[in-house]
């Protein structure tokens, strides 16, 4: 049996048609993932300080599909950060806006493979053809003829990955729920690597496109669905990939973004590009960050992208603590959740760091030097006890965070603690005394509360 293919459509316009230079072009591309995160001026991060890096293997990239010359530096950011995992990757899922056919639904070849000028890719024709019984799918060469956005994302692929198997699908007129729907039934397990290709907003002038751009920016990292091509060409399967990433508890991370103006064009008519990954949620990494974040920005200092988690809306009760050469420099939190996680971390970073009454307020010139760790308590349990003894032998070391009251004082050690005080009975004397207790105190008024911590430290 004959095999069908699709030619290479944009070899030497979008990207080089020759093998070597092909090669060279996104060598220098991936290679651009070593100097660090792009600001939106396109300028490098500073690597100082670190902050908390993603374990969890990437589930999809949104990446720009402009000429290498113009978007290949953001989109190979994106690539380069697959390598850990190109060993398990076998199948990309490649979906990407129509530019030159209209088409009602998504369009998926009919052909055995795709080719460039490093070699033929092997469509994955079993999972294509058993999206036809979906509606919104239609079968359509014309769509992928001569279609740049899909076409420009192949050789980073085929670079990074190898060998791969490919379903590729032109987003034409399609809702959200449609896109959703086609995305969910190729989602796979880390076998399948889902690609949106897309760029941001076109041809304003620069300033312009940059309060577009971090406007639209804004919208993907908070996972609210795009409201107009003006915004990104790709917004169909951008909010489609949202929408799965949503019901999986996806977080997603901006990972490089700046305009043509930054690159090979002029500045004044530009196209925005932003490349973004979307991986298995790290509820310690998105406390850390919102902590960090929150200090620096009442320090007037840089702030790093957030990612999401969908348990940072429910009610939380979190305790920062900031140390400086492994020495306290400052911890404040609650004890009992009563406002949202989210919210909950931010505000007790910033008293950590500006309202403990036993430092002085974090300055920015000691910022750098500061490690973030946050603890997520569990709900406090009563403890059930006769007297002191019997309380001190129901304590567990290392995994009881307790609460002692008295009257109207109260006091708190953390789990942590305990890897100073590791006896009980010294334990609980420096709890009353943290309270304004004598440490031999002791009355049947006492009341005492456990609970356990998930914590993370950067």
């Amino acid at each position: 049996m004959n095999t069908t293919v699709r030619p290479a459509a944009v070899a030497g316009m979008f990207y080089p048609g020759d093998q070597a230079g092909l090669r060279a072009e996104l060598e220098a591309c991936l290679a651009v993932a070593s100097a660090g995160h792009l600001r939106p001026d396109g300028l490098p991060v500073p690597s100082e300080p670190t902050y908390p890096s993603i374990k969890a293997s990437i589930k999809a990239l949104i990446v720009p599909h402009a000429g290498y010359i113009y978007s290949g530096s953001t989109a190979g950011k994106a690539y380069a950060l697959l390598a850990p995992q190109a060993a398990h990757i076998r199948r990309i899922v490649l979906l990407g806006p129509c530019h030159r056919v209209a088409v009602r639904g998504l369009a998926a070849p009919t052909v055995d493979a795709f080719d460039t000028p490093l070699g033929r890719i092997p469509l994955d024709r079993a999972a294509i053809d058993a999206l036809a019984d979906l509606p919104q799918v239609v079968a359509s060469d014309a769509a992928h003829a001569q279609e740049h956005s899909l076409e420009v994302q192949l050789p980073f692929l085929q670079t990074v990955l190898g060998d791969f198997s490919l379903v590729p699908l032109a987003v034409g007129q399609a809702s959200t729920a449609e896109v959703a729907e086609v995305l969910a039934r190729l989602w796979g397990g880390p076998e399948t690597l889902i690609v949106i290709s897309s760029d941001l907003s076109h041809f304003h002038a620069y300033r312009e496109a940059q309060g577009i751009d971090k406007d639209t920016v804004r919208h993907i990292l908070a996972g609210d669905s795009l409201t107009s091509h003006e915004q990104a060409c790709g917004a169909l399967p951008i909010n489609g990939l949202l929408a799965v990433a949503k019901q999986n508890a996806l977080a997603i991370e901006l990972i490089a973004q700046c305009n043509s103006g930054d690159t090979a064009g002029d500045k004044s008519r530009v196209v925005g590009y932003a490349s973004f990954m979307l991986h298995e949620a790290d509820l310690g990494a998105a406390l850390l960050v919102r902590a960090r974040n929150a200090i620096a920005a009442q320090l007037d200092l840089s702030t790093q992208p957030e990612p999401g988690h969908p348990q940072l809306a429910a009610p939380g009760a979190t305790f920062v603590t900031l140390t400086k050469q492994g020495q306290l420099r400052g911890c404040i939190g609650s004890l009992e959740a009563h406002r949202a996680l989210d919210d909950d971390v931010r505000a007790n970073a910033l008293a950590a760091a500006q309202r403990d009454p036993r430092f002085p307020p974090v300055t920015a010139a000691e910022w750098p030097t500061i490690k973030v760790e946050v603890s997520l308590l569990s709900a406090p349990t009563p403890m059930s006890f006769s007297d002191e003894a019997d309380a001190l032998r129901q304590l567990r070391p290392g995994i009881d965070g307790v609460i002692l009251q008295a009257g109207h004082l109260r006091s708190t050690f953390l789990p942590q603690v305990w890897e100073q005080l590791p006896d009980p009975h010294q334990f609980m004397a420096h709890l009353k005394q943290k309270a304004g207790l004598p440490a031999d105190f002791w009355s049947p008024e006492v009341r005492l509360f456990r609970y356990e911590v998930q914590k993370w430290k950067e």
